[in-house]
């Protein structure tokens, strides 16, 4: 009995020896881990704290950055363009810009008439499209801050977009010698010209309905989403740039531009106002909801001119 009293102590004495190893164990594992666990606290507290210290610094470094500089020199030329076209008003050069003077009345020859007309238009280009294509125009020249030839990429860019208009200009000008013509061989239409006007009045009427217009209206209404899209560096593609920006300018404005040529060019009022027009289209927050208006108006006067051409003649539209 004595003797398995002492294998029982003998085998209690070794459990709990066999405990103490464990409890040791355990502790000295919990103490580990407590102090991977202080010491990551520490090592992510020191990072937080140098990220801190780093936005601190680029934000210091940002406000003493100076702020970007204007672009003013676009304006400057829309402000010259708009100076010529009044200047041409009040000492009656207008003539230049009027095509049914250079084809008719001038004398000269085709070719020259048609030179003549588009050195013209250029000037018309900028004080008409220029505003309306300003923020485009403001994001390329930032860009061009940023490359080796700052002063040729706006440049490019803006050659590009007056290669669109000039293009148009031409074709204009082609067709009304072709309606000149038209109307000298057909009496008919000779006695009734003022359908031309009406006409022309119900063609941008109607086109600000269209898909088309609503498409390029879309594309010109977005230029930071058009430039990440499209940009790339270099001169030549910002040519093309304004190449294809040109482009759905064009889709977006031909039919109020014809309006412009048909029947009031030369006319400062009329042209005011649809550069007003369009740059509300293109630039105001909700201009989008002016197209119909546009559109509603147009056809109405083309109704006008129907019923009443003298009157609307005399008007000066």
């Amino acid at each position: 009995m004595h003797a398995r009293h002492l294998e029982i102590m003998s085998v209690t004495l070794s459990a709990a020896k066999g405990l103490a190893r464990w409890a040791e164990r355990c502790f000295a594992s919990l103490s580990m881990t407590a102090s991977i666990v202080t010491l990551s606290a520490v090592s992510r507290s020191n990072v937080i704290l140098s990220e801190a210290k780093d936005l601190l610094a680029k934000g210091k470094g940002l406000a003493r950055r100076p702020r970007r500089a204007p672009v003013l020199w676009p304006w400057l030329l829309v402000v010259v363009a708009w100076a010529v076209l009044v200047l041409a008003t009040l000492t009656h050069q207008t003539f230049l810009l009027d095509h049914h003077y250079l084809l008719q009345a001038s004398g000269l020859p085709w070719l020259a008439a048609l030179e003549v007309f588009l050195l013209c238009w250029q000037v018309m280009t900028v004080a008409m499209m220029l505003p309306s294509s300003m923020p485009m125009v403001q994001l390329v020249v930032y860009a061009g801050r940023r490359q080796a030839r700052p002063v040729a990429v706006p440049l490019a860019f803006l050659a590009g977009y007056a290669v669109i208009w000039t293009a148009f200009a031409a074709g204009a000008f082609l067709l009304d010698t072709g309606v000149h013509r038209l109307v000298a061989l057909w009496p008919w239409l000779a006695f009734h010209s003022w359908l031309i006007g009406a006409v022309t009045f119900a063609i941008a009427g109607l086109f600000q309905f269209s898909p088309l217009k609503e498409r390029c209206l879309d594309m010109c209404r977005t230029p930071l989403g058009f430039f990440m899209h499209y940009y790339r560096k270099g001169v030549s593609p910002a040519w093309q740039l304004g190449l294809r920006h040109g482009g759905y300018c064009l889709g977006c404005c031909w039919a109020l531009m014809l309006v412009m040529f048909g029947v009031g060019v030369g006319n400062l009022a009329g042209m005011a106002a649809l550069t007003g027009a369009m740059v509300i289209e293109k630039t105001v927050p909700g201009g989008k909801r002016l197209s119909p208006v546009i559109g509603i108006i147009l056809l109405l006067l083309g109704v006008l001119w129907l019923a009443h051409p003298i009157w609307l003649l005399r008007a000066g539209i």
